[in-house]
């Protein structure tokens, strides 16, 4: 039977575990197997069983281990006489020096038996210096004495046996004593070998020692190597640890004298060597250390408890116990930091404190008191002494227990999610719940020396007093050597810290959690065994303990603050660790003397950044209060149930005992519901925690605090994890539990309100944020300067200023109304939208659960402007939560993938490509500490040391992993939009009660108007968003009984919302869900029902619901035309069974107005049908607005929709077109309403920009006076209005490059606004004017060389019956610029083909006239021709820019080549030409892109006229090219060539010839002759022009080039010089009769003529 092993083990492990492949012998033996195979040639050799040699460095031994490994290395016996070359070595382990006393302790190979006696190695043939391959194993003995050795046999085995020849003939002996001084003897070893047997008593010597009478080989020198291994928990093989151990044993067994190796150590003497022995710890080695780490723990804990007493004097070990501990735990921390967790505590230690510490027993021989016999007795024995197992702990008590010590193998992996498990795994202390109780319960606080002068005497007793033990010298003269009572491992630990300095202070720093988690665990145990758990919490500790917890935090909080800037990454883990151990402390000591330490903490810090806005130090005390807030006791030791009467808080100025607890009570004054709603001092101080969290919220928060900007998302995580974890607490599931959890967050209300302008713009418009009646909300983009649209846009610092109405207020000193300062000034930053996000839930989240009454007395208290600023709150709310659909978390799941495959590639780079990942890596933490001033646990320390499991890459990529394992799988995604879902209804119907709340807050007050209007933005804004069919619900019944119950504030003040609640309402009514429908129904007509009683008439409710639907149809994409007539037929219904109205005019007027709305729906169906063909789709809207001519709100409707499509297209001309064209009808209906002398007068103001725009005047008699009501009573007929609508036709009119447009428009807008003498405005647009006249210079260098292109127009005729209402129809498309003939013709055919099929579809290629009773009946035929601009000659000298030519274009000409015999093309003398000039209805461009014809003009031209044409056309080519500035030599050569230089037929000169070589013989064609004539001389002249200019261009290389020119321009002009001085006479004849009494002279020249 094996003696007990050394320690006791928790773990029931098998000793022999298996093979370790990290082992270095495992390694060296497979290598030695590997060579030894190699010698042997291919002899197999039998493989011994083979064990791992030991765990990793970093394990402690858990289990026990004794085992000895031995491996033959070499032998020489070159120099030895006689016949020794087949050798073997037998190996024995004895215990004697009889051969008798070999022990069976030698693992056996396989097939034999477990344990022999002896081991042989593999014999080496012929070999008298051999080397051995192999090893054996050894099971040593608990406890070895000196005669235990190793004895080595050397064998020659015999190969060739003969007769009287033994096999083995022994050649020599040596061995290993296993002992020496005690210690067990390991190494490498090179021993002599005896050629005898060793005498007797050999076994205590080592063969080293030169025995006489033997004989030795090679005269005693080293000739055998061997090395010997041990793995074992019993022997440390370190002479530190070994005297260490040696020493501690002596102590408990009291047995002196010691003998310690040669040294022999005396009573007297022991106090020093065992100081001596603690101070050499340090070098000890680490991997012993680790083993061992266990016990050596222990045996220190136990001097501190237990301080020995040597020769009747006690001596105080504590202090050198605690330095060599902190010594240990720091070297532990250095070498082995692959071992630590995410807070950097190192898995050892914190093992060591969760599962081995426990406190020593008072007596070693009687049990301990505790309960359930847990505290058995315990013995502590050392070296080969046995020790008894102790009973075991209650783990999983000790584990819940230490509130700083989370579950080990489960490391959360975040902060947030440690403070989770924290929240949910505590088990302590539940019996002080409040909820339990369903009381109000609370402790005392306590006094509090919370105060500086107190601190510090609390410092003073600690340095005072090493020691708490007074007994007498006398009693102390025990047999054990220990004191019969023992100290309290906590005290004398706390002690031992606040006095330490230098060194030891820094290292117990360094590894603060260690030493905090040991004491907890101390104080909890020493609790629990004494049965002080259930004992009051004033009475658990003395007051000398209490000073030195004091003491310790006040000086760490020192430390913490003034080394921040220096060392970060230390800082941070005693920041981390201290307030894990005052959240510990929270459960077992007094609180009120808790919260004082955490005062003197938050004290120390808040005076620092009073003097250094530091956010790193702000980001420390944010981690400390998010530890300490994780307690499970939170909301208790917030005093919820008390209200704001005497103060109790640990505040040292107010005494707790004055304090009281009830329950609440409706009878509350105004100003404690004041103080419920802000963070006043009475607020503070009644719930203290709670009070910390917002004070943190509303300092980093404020917008003030530029510095604070990277904390934001710090902040606001806090407080969203603690309402979270509130939200799924157990305890409190009871609304009226709820509400008093929610009372400790109502301040929250008010800080998010100040924040409002910060928060992240969820809403598509930033002009949606306005104010009802406010120019902001009324403009809708008419500003132009609107903020760009980034991702993270801001909300407008002028919407903002009209939300609040004024500017933000400072928070630092927040005062107890949110009255706003005058200053408006733009933020510093804005959140983000994950931060935005979550501060709205905390909102919506105090919202809901706190009591209503509370809420209702305090929206009584605010003012108009803060509750217009708390609707735009919920506005803003219902925008983040709104319901983004499956196909939202789709797209951002592949933009995930997308990243994560992004960062893989920049990992690779930073590993592969040209920079190192550590400088990529350093670079990023950089970067993150800028915008995070809290950065990272690692981030700031220049010197950081890469650890792999704290760099950014590990932490992102363990992040990605955990949220988004590549790519999330499809019932992830649904699970998520479900959830998301959930929460859009939630906070819908959060929204909708407090809404509720402030309707019945303001009901009763005078200044309701403005306020339901707000509410009422809000409700229609929900209705907007995506909803769930619940919240519809609730939703119509709440919009239901607001307009029952204040009808004049739709009807009468906020008329552009009653516009937008019946497009809401119109809708619902299309919705594919019944009960949606049927609310939506009911709402409306009780809308219509209402507006009849107030008025008789319904005139307004019909014209918005008419405007709404025809807007519906117009823009929505989702629009069902079928349910929406079953909703139309509800609302009928209604007013036919609707009792109470039926005698009067009321279900006539809804008859009507359905069947308006029947025929819009029924347009709409033809919209549908053509929703491919644009063309069609804006002749259906164009015939819609044109039915509205009498309904300015309609067709202003449908104009904008006209627009919106025009846009869509990029068809910005018509675009532009459309808003001139609603901005003109707007003039013509405000010109009646208002008599203002700078505003238009009408349409004709308008027609230099359009002369289309005339059809917009009123001066029919069917026009509808807009004094009516319900006429003209959209928000556009307003000046501000109009100026949006002339605004955004400006800004169409730039796009589409018509600069001259833009100034037009502007020419109507300057005067208005300088009637409001709006110096920036004009500004602005003057600015805008040069940068368009600055275009139109840069842009303008020739009419036919424009570099603008304003488009390209096509006559297109349609024929068949196939195409119905196109049949016989002609148009002129406008056609985006160059655009050539071949691509509309592949539309249009390609269009219609997919719609009549490609068989049926025919493009006539020719522009002839078409005879329709040649074509087929069955197909459809387009004609498509390309065609020009034409222009009389009159219009000619108006039209004068490249603009002017193409613009207000009416008339358009193409011409067709024909022959008389019917050919296209012919010879000169026979080629005629039709120009077919087509005039349209409207003119280019027009609010279509295609117009009608409406006249046709056919012109022949004749031979001759055809060939004038082409020469006037030559002859202004050259003058061109002659007098272009800058010339351009290569476009004038290239006239010239055409000109003079041509060979080819019907050239000038054949021209000439065909036409001007005889005199015409019919007289008509005299002039024609003519000027034919004439045109050729003014050729000659300008093709003389040209030649003279480009030699003055051309270089010397062209000069025979020119030559050329000339010679040709000379032959030229001699064929053509008779041609053109040959006059018609006839041409020249007088057109008076000559008078008879004229002089001579006269008749002279007369005569001359005559000739």
């Amino acid at each position: 039977m094996h003696p007990t092993p050394l320690l006791y083990y928790p773990f029931n492990l098998n000793p022999l575990s298996i093979p370790h492949p990290a082992d270095p012998v495992l390694h060296l033996w497979c290598r030695a197997l590997a060579d030894q195979q190699n010698a042997n040639n291919g002899i197999t050799v039998v493989v011994p069983a083979v064990v791992s040699v030991g765990p990793a460095l970093t394990d402690p031994t858990t289990s026990l281990r004794n085992l000895l490994y031995v491996n033959p290395q070499s032998l020489n016996f070159a120099n030895r006489q006689g016949s020794a070359r087949n050798i073997t070595v037998k190996v024995q382990f004895m215990n004697g020096e009889d051969p008798n006393n070999a022990m069976p302790v030698i693992f056996g190979k396989s097939s034999c038996a477990d344990f022999a006696k002896e081991a042989y190695t593999t014999v080496v043939y012929h070999n008298r210096s051999p080397d051995f391959h192999d090893e054996i194993k050894i099971k040593l003995p608990a406890s070895l004495s000196d005669h235990h050795h190793i004895l080595f046999t050397f064998y020659h085995i015999s190969c060739q046996q003969k007769q009287n020849t033994p096999l083995e003939t022994p050649v020599g002996y040596t061995w290993i004593p296993m002992l020496q001084n005690g210690r067990l003897r390991t190494g490498h070893f090179c021993l002599p070998v005896s050629l005898e047997k060793p005498p007797q008593s050999y076994s205590v010597l080592s063969p080293d020692v030169a025995l006489p009478g033997m004989k030795w080989v090679d005269n005693h020198r080293g000739v055998f190597n061997v090395e010997v291994v041990s793995v074992s928990t019993i022997h440390t093989q370190d002479q530190y640890l070994d005297k260490f151990f040696a020493l501690v044993h002596a102590l408990d067994e009291h047995t002196f004298p010691v003998r310690i190796g040669d040294m022999r150590i005396m009573e007297n003497n022991l106090e020093a060597e065992l100081k001596s022995s603690l101070a050499a710890l340090n070098s000890s080695q680490l991997e012993p250390v680790v083993r061992f780490l266990h016990l050596l723990l222990d045996k220190l804990v136990l001097l501190v408890v237990r301080p020995p007493v040597i020769a009747g004097q006690i001596v105080n070990l504590g202090q050198a116990s605690f330095e060599v501990m902190a010594s240990i735990v720091n070297r532990l921390h250095k070498y082995l930091d692959t071992s630590q967790d995410m807070h950097g505590r190192n898995g050892l230690l914190s093992s060591y404190i969760h599962y081995v510490f426990r406190l020593p027993s008072t007596d070693p021989n009687s049990p301990s008191p505790g309960p359930g016999g847990l505290g058995g007795s315990m013995h502590y024995a050392t070296m080969a002494r046995s020790a008894v197992r102790p009973a075991s702990l209650n783990l999983n008590r000790s584990r819940s227990l230490s509130n700083s010590n989370p579950d080990i193998s489960g490391t959360p992996t975040s902060p947030d999610d440690e403070v989770r498990s924290i929240i949910g795994s505590k088990g302590l202390d539940r019996s002080n719940s409040w909820v339990h109780t369903m009381g109000c319960k609370r402790d005392p606080w306590g006094s509090s020396p919370g105060s500086a002068p107190e601190t510090m005497q609390a410092m003073e007793r600690s340095g005072n007093r090493m020691s708490s033990h007074t007994e007498s010298t006398s009693f102390l003269q025990t047999l054990t050597g220990r004191l019969p009572t023992k100290k309290l491992f906590h005290e004398e630990l706390a002690l031992q810290w606040v006095v330490s300095s230098g060194s030891v202070r820094e290292g117990a720093l360094q590894q603060a959690w260690f030493f905090f988690e040991l004491m907890v665990k101390s104080i909890i145990h020493h609790l629990y065994f004494t049965e002080r758990l259930e004992s009051p919490r004033k009475n658990r500790f003395p007051e000398r303990f209490m000073d030195d917890i004091t003491a310790l935090v006040s000086t760490i909080a020192g430390d913490i603050v003034s080394r921040f800037q220096k060392d970060l990454e230390m800082v941070e883990r005693l920041n981390t660790s201290l307030a894990f151990f005052l959240n510990d402390l929270l459960s077992v000591m007094d609180r009120g003397f808790v919260f004082t330490l955490i005062r003197a903490y938050w004290k120390q810090v808040s005076t620092k950044l009073y003097a250094l806005q530091n956010p790193t130090l702000e980001s420390l005390r944010l981690d400390f209060l998010r530890i300490v807030c994780s307690h499970e006791h939170y909301v208790t030791l917030n005093l919820p149930c008390s209200l704001l009467t005497p103060p109790a808080s640990p505040s040292p100025s107010v005494s707790s005992a004055t304090s009281q607890s009830s329950g609440f009570s409706t009878n509350v004054q105004d100003q404690k519901i004041a103080n419920m709603f802000e963070l006043s001092v009475p607020f503070r101080e009644q719930h203290f925690l709670a009070g910390l969290v917002l004070s943190e919220l509303s300092v980093i928060l404020d917008p003030e605090n530029e510095g604070m900007f990277g904390l934001h998302k710090k902040v606001v995580s806090v407080v969203h994890n603690l309402l979270s974890s509130h939200d799924s607490d157990p305890r409190y599931t009871d609304p009226e539990v709820k509400a008093r959890v929610a009372m400790l967050y109502l301040p929250l209300i008010g800080i998010v309100m100040e924040t409002l302008p910060l928060l992240h713009d969820f809403t598509e418009s930033h002009n949606q944020w306005g104010r009802p009646g406010c120019p902001q909300g009324a403009a809708m983009g008419s500003s132009g300067e609107e903020a760009e649209g980034e991702a993270n846009s801001l909300i407008n610092q002028t919407v903002a200023a009209a939300i609040a109405g004024t500017a933000t207020p400072t928070p630092m000193s927040r005062p107890s109304s949110f009255l706003l300062n005058s200053q408006a000034s733009r933020p510093h930053g804005s959140f983000s939208a994950e931060s935005s996000r979550s501060l709205l839930i905390c909102l919506l989240w105090v919202l809901k659960n706190a009591d209503e009454l509370v809420l209702q007395k305090w929206f009584t208290d605010l003012s108009v402007s803060q509750l217009n600023r708390l609707l735009d709150l919920l506005y803003l709310c219902v925008s983040c939560f709104e319901y983004k659909g499956k196909k939202a978390f789709e797209r951002m799941n592949s933009l995930t993938f997308k990243k994560s495959k992004d960062m893989k590639a920049k990992l690779e780079e930073a590993i592969l490509g040209s920079i190192g990942a550590r400088q990529e890596m350093v670079r990023r933490s950089r970067g993150q500490l800028e915008r995070s001033p809290s950065g990272s646990a690692f981030g700031s320390q220049e010197n950081l040391r890469w650890r792999k499991d704290m760099t950014h890459w590990r932490q992102n990529s363990e992040k990605m992993d955990k949220s988004h394992r590549s790519v999330r799988t499809r019932a992830e995604l649904e699970h998520e939009a479900l959830i998301d879902g959930n929460l859009a209804t939630e906070a819908n119907l959060t929204i909708l009660d407090t809404l509720e709340i402030v309707v019945q807050t303001v009901s009763v007050t005078e200044s309701k108007e403005s306020i339901l209007g707000g509410v009422l933005k809000v409700l229609l804004h929900s209705m907007a968003c995506n909803q769930s069919a619940l919240y519809l619900q609730h939703c119509f019944a709440t919009q239901r009984a607001l307009v029952s119950k204040f009808p004049e504030l739709l009807f009468e003040e906020e008329t552009e919302q009653c516009a937008d609640l019946c497009l809401r309402l119109l809708r619902s009514c299309s919705s594919s869900i019944g009960t949606i429908r049927a609310h939506a129904s009911a709402s409306l007509y009780l809308l219509m029902r209402q507006n009849f009683e107030i008025g008789n008439n319904f005139a307004r409710v019909k014209m918005q619901v008419t405007m709404s639907l025809s807007s519906l149809v117009g823009t929505s994409q989702n629009f069902n035309e079928e349910f929406l007539r079953r909703s139309l037929k509800t609302i009928l219904t209604y007013a036919e069974e609707d009792l109470e109205l039926r005698e009067t005019t009321f279900p006539d007027q809804v008859q009507d107005l359905v069947f308006n709305l029947h025929m819009i729906l029924s347009d709409t169906v033809k919209m549908k049908e053509h929703q491919e063909d644009p063309e069609m789709l804006i002749d259906l809207m164009f015939r819609i607005a044109k039915g509205y001519q009498t309904s300015p709100d309609l067709r202003l409707t449908w104009l904008q929709n006209m627009a919106g499509k025009h846009s869509e297209r990029n068809n910005h001309a018509e675009a532009a077109q459309c808003l001139v064209h609603s901005a003109a009808l707007v003039a013509e209906y405000l010109s009646m309403l208002e008599d203002r002398k700078y505003l238009p007068v009408g349409c004709v103001t308008f027609q230099n920009i359009s002369s289309n725009v005339l059809e917009e005047s009123a001066v029919s008699d069917d026009v509808v006076s807009p004094d009516e009501e319900g006429i003209c009573s959209g928000k556009y007929f307003t000046e501000i209005g109009l100026v949006g609508l002339l605004e955004q036709g400006a800004s169409s009119f730039s796009m589409a490059g018509m600069y001259e447009a833009v100034n037009e428009v502007y020419k109507v807008l300057i005067p208005i606004h300088e009637a409001n003498r709006d110096a920036k405005k004009l500004a602005t647009i003057h600015g805008k004017l040069q940068e368009a006249f600055g275009k139109i210079v840069h842009q303008s260098t020739g009419w036919e060389l424009g570099k603008r292109m304003f488009g390209t127009y096509f006559r297109v005729g349609f024929y068949g019956s196939k195409l119905g209402d196109l049949d016989e129809q002609e148009f002129v498309y406008k056609e985006p610029a160059i655009t050539k003939l071949a691509e509309i013709s592949h539309r249009l055919e390609g269009f219609y083909g997919e719609r009549f099929g490609e068989d049926q579809v025919e493009v006539i290629k020719d522009s002839n006239p078409v005879d329709k009773c040649k074509l087929d009946p069955n197909k459809a035929f387009v004609q498509i021709t390309y065609v020009e601009p034409y222009f009389d000659t009159y219009e000619m000298k108006d039209r004068i820019t490249y603009f002017d030519k193409n613009y207000n274009l009416r008339r358009f000409v193409y011409c067709t080549p024909f022959t008389l015999d019917g050919r296209a093309h012919g010879d000169l003398h026979e080629q005629y030409k039709r120009k077919t000039i087509l005039t349209t209805s409207h003119a280019f461009p027009y609010i279509k892109t295609r117009i009608n014809i409406i006249h046709k003009e056919e012109i022949i031209s004749t031979p001759i006229e055809v060939a004038i044409e082409d020469m006037q056309k030559k002859t202004q080519e050259l003058a061109f090219a002659t007098h272009q500035d800058p010339a351009d030599a290569k476009m004038l050569q290239m006239v010239l060539q055409g000109s003079v230089g041509t060979t080819v037929n019907q050239g000038p000169l054949e021209v000439a010839q065909v036409f001007l070589s005889e005199i015409p013989s019919d007289p008509k064609l005299y002039r024609h002759h003519n000027k034919l004539r004439l045109c050729f001389k003014d050729f000659t002249k300008r093709c003389e022009d040209a030649l003279r200019k480009n030699k003055s261009l051309i270089g010397p290389d062209q000069k025979e080039y020119q030559r050329e020119l000339e010679r040709n321009y000379h032959r030229l002009k001699e064929a053509l010089q008779p041609l053109i001085n040959r006059k018609i006479p006839q041409l020249y004849k007088p057109v008076l009769q000559v008078n008879a009494h004229r002089d001579s002279f006269s008749r002279m020249s007369l005569r001359k003529l005559d000739i």
